[in-house]
């Protein structure tokens, strides 16, 4: 990787895009990275429309601003795609993940012509079967590290355990359940 990858985010306040873009930094620094993790904060609440960033490299990274041409953007909430140009400065090289249900035929139109990589993952089924309660962004977290490809997969699921297992010290069903969506999810993602 001889320049940065670069994701943008886009979530709704309390879905954990922020957080799933900081644990994104979080991992890759420990895999001997240089990366940048950063929520765009603006009047957000529970439910309005949040951006968080990552940039990811093999060298320090000089820029510091939000990304306005990713390689990839991660959609944690699918009603954004109607209220969200979420396609803005979308390389057409890279891709688009988008937490549906719907078909990937279903969700084209909304994507305002893009020629790139377009996947799909249910977040909701996912986060569902592994959790027992919906929390959207570890499936789409390892959604974008399958897609991206930015680590191998065996390193993202290790450096995530360790991640948890610090956090969640004292709640160990919680890295449980998290390590079963992370590992859904992978196979998941369409």
């Amino acid at each position: 990787m001889s320049k940065a990858v670069e994701i943008r985010w886009h979530g709704r306040g309390g879905q954990g895009a922020k957080t799933a873009s900081l644990l994104l930094a979080d991992v890759t620094f420990n895999t001997g990275k240089y990366i940048q993790g950063f929520p765009e904060y603006g009047p957000e609440r529970m439910g309005a429309p949040i951006t968080a960033y990552n940039r990811i490299s093999d060298t320090p990274i000089r820029v510091h601003s939000n990304i306005y041409e990713p390689d990839y953007v991660v959609v944690v909430d699918e009603t954004l795609l109607e209220a969200v140009d979420v396609t803005k400065g979308l390389k057409k090289e890279g891709a688009i993940v988008v937490n549906t249900a719907r078909a990937k035929e279903e969700i084209l139109p909304l994507l305002k012509g893009y020629e790139g990589g377009v996947y799909t993952i249910d977040a909701r089924k996912v986060s569902m079967a592994a959790l027992g309660k919906y929390f959207p962004n570890s499936p789409m977290l390892a959604a974008i590290v399958k897609v991206s490809g930015i680590m191998p997969e065996e390193t993202f699921l290790k450096e995530m355990e360790a991640s948890f297992k610090h956090k969640f010290a004292s709640k160990p069903e919680v890295v449980a359940g998290n390590m079963k969506a992370l590992t859904m999810a992978l196979e998941e993602v369409k």
